[in-house]
């Protein structure tokens, strides 16, 4: 991959970890799930710290991660279903990488996410209605913050990672499976 990273973005259970973690195999890239990195520095989970302090006090923490990865080495980043929701976490994700949208539809979410009890936005008497209020918020924000919308549909996650890697391969992110970097770090078409 090139000295570009790649953001994923959308909604809870999207797959962003999942695909993100494969993806960053794929390109040789470190990965890091912001959502992980913000428990590591709590010492909690991001339910038990959404209980105690509220959402508020948690997006602030989340935009503070957000733009100290987003500014460090070239990654795959994994962020938080509502990281979107912070203009200043639009503008770092755009403008320092190469965002990807996953997007999945609120009723595909619910079908992965529905025994899931730690997802503190979710814990509610209807999760369906709670995921299809989410996405009309989010879903112009994640638009407006990619360069890419990948739908999740079906595609299993090697398809999910292929697809990514080829959109980043159109727009000449990444080199294309065809060439090879040569001496100078331009690519090649291989002989």
């Amino acid at each position: 991959m090139s000295a570009t990273s790649c953001f994923l973005i959308g909604l809870p259970g999207s797959g962003k970890s999942t695909v993100g973690r494969q993806l960053a195999r794929r390109v040789s890239l470190p990965f890091f799930d912001s959502d992980h990195v913000i428990e590591q520095r709590l010492g909690c989970s991001i339910r038990e710290f959404f209980e105690r302090e509220g959402e508020d006090r948690f997006r602030d923490l989340e935009a503070s991660v957000i733009d100290e990865l987003t500014a460090g080495a070239t990654c795959v980043l994994s962020t938080g279903g509502g990281s979107v929701l912070r203009a200043e976490n639009r503008d770092h994700l755009h403008r320092r990488g190469t965002v990807v949208y996953l997007r999945s539809s609120p009723e595909e979410v619910f079908r992965r996410l529905r025994h899931d009890r730690n997802r503190p936005l979710l814990q509610v008497a209807d999760p369906l209605q709670r995921l299809r209020d989410l996405y009309a918020v989010r879903d112009p924000l994640y638009r407006q913050t990619a360069h890419f919308v990948i739908e999740t549909g079906r595609p299993s996650v090697a398809m999910l990672v292929s697809m990514i890697l080829m959109q980043l391969e159109l727009a000449g992110i990444v080199p294309s499976r065809g060439e090879v970097p040569s001496a100078s770090g331009a690519t090649d078409p291989e002989r």
